[in-house]
């Protein structure tokens, strides 16, 4: 199985909002043909912990996170569009980020990484953008911490998308979220073995990595899943440890499970800083107010999608969007959808999301999907 990643290097100093870095590199997957005007373009951006590889290919076959919706016949059809998603700019899959080399010091950045944003990640993946000749993209799209940087990127870049698509994201990080994120953090730091974040890519962080995991694993889904899903199951006498204060209940196999999946998988320093990255977001700082912020938003359609079980990016932040970018010159599509999935909802939820997103695109095949579980 090969890989389908490409690697584009900006030439020179990378400027960042709060530093520099020189001569980066930004991770991407690409599906589909541009056209000969190539304003068929759908640039693509990722939550914290995916990686850029959003769908099989013929070049790597495996399934990608977002396999439901991107491919030949489905919701973002790669017969129609040219699929660029991007690996964000400090993430540990090929990006440039605290696991890479400095090129000043010749070790990797850990902690001396600048400070990281959004709009840092919006930037990287206009590199990627005009590297490829494109001047016009048909979409922006995408969700959780994606969400946030469709947005950053249609206020940063306003006459290159025609249309943006935000996902269970939001304007700015609401107090809950950060609170949220700051503790996953802090579980990470007191992790002896994080040692200032000075550990040896042998040796992570595994005890902090883990609860940080399980803390989130409670926030991407909803009490009405977890009560609908596992109830007060116990766990198999069989399948128990018998160790002291062990696992006793599904629900708990269920968060240890996932928990043990993610290590090994994401490096615990490139979490800390796409981690604050969303916190530090706020539209505002781009016109002194979320509302004039928005308004610097180029694109004439937009698709606002939340769901109303979502804890991190509450129903109400996607409302505000979408309310902002009404002003008469744009189509404004708001979904606000029902599902117990949470925040996790637009990667399992298939039956409700892929309709709206095969609408929005104007896809051959407006079915719905499967309820994945994960």
């Amino acid at each position: 199985m090969g890989s389908a990643k490409k690697f584009h290097q900006v030439n020179g100093s990378f400027n960042m909002r709060h530093g520099h870095l020189e001569s980066p590199t930004i991770v991407y997957e690409t599906w589909g043909e541009l056209n000969f005007h190539k304003d068929n373009g759908v640039l693509l951006f990722t939550g914290l912990s995916p990686s850029a590889h959003a769908a099989s290919s013929e070049v790597d076959p495996s399934s990608g996170w977002w396999e439901q919706m991107v491919g030949e016949s489905k919701p973002i059809d790669t017969t129609k569009y040219f699929v660029i998603c991007i690996n964000s700019l400090g993430s540990c899959f090929g990006s440039t980020g605290p696991t890479s080399i400095n090129p000043e010091t010749g070790e990797r950045y850990r902690l001396d990484f600048p400070v990281l944003t959004i709009e840092d990640i919006a930037r990287g993946g206009h590199e990627v953008v005009k590297s490829l000749g494109l001047n016009r993209l048909h979409s922006v799209v995408g969700a959780s911490m994606g969400g946030m940087t469709s947005i950053a990127y249609a206020i940063l870049f306003p006459e290159i998308a025609e249309s943006v698509v935000s996902i269970s994201g939001s304007a700015r990080a609401a107090p809950f979220a950060i609170s949220l994120r700051s503790l996953q953090r802090e579980i990470i730091q007191s992790d002896p073995i994080w040692n200032e974040g000075n550990y040896d890519v042998t040796e992570e962080p595994v005890l902090g990595m883990r609860l940080a995991r399980k803390l989130g694993m409670l926030t991407y889904r909803s009490a009405a899943e977890l009560e609908q899903r596992f109830g007060r199951e116990l766990i198999p006498e069989e399948r128990q440890t018998g160790e002291s204060f062990g696992l006793d209940f599904e629900v708990e196999s269920y968060l240890e499970a996932h928990a043990n999946k993610f290590i090994g998988t994401f490096d615990a320093n490139c979490y800390l800083y796409l981690s604050r990255a969303m916190d530090l977001f706020d539209v505002a700082d781009h016109g002194g107010s979320v509302e004039h912020g928005l308004a610097k938003v180029g694109a004439s359609r937009a698709l606002i999608i939340g769901v109303e079980t979502d804890l991190l990016f509450p129903i109400s932040h996607q409302q505000r969007i979408a309310d902002g970018l009404e002003d008469g010159k744009r189509e404004v599509i708001f979904h606000s959808l029902e599902s117990i999935q949470g925040h996790d909802a637009f990667l399992v939820d298939m039956d409700r999301f892929r309709p709206i997103l095969c609408d929005f695109f104007n896809c051959s095949m407006n079915q719905p999907g499967k309820l994945r579980e994960a």
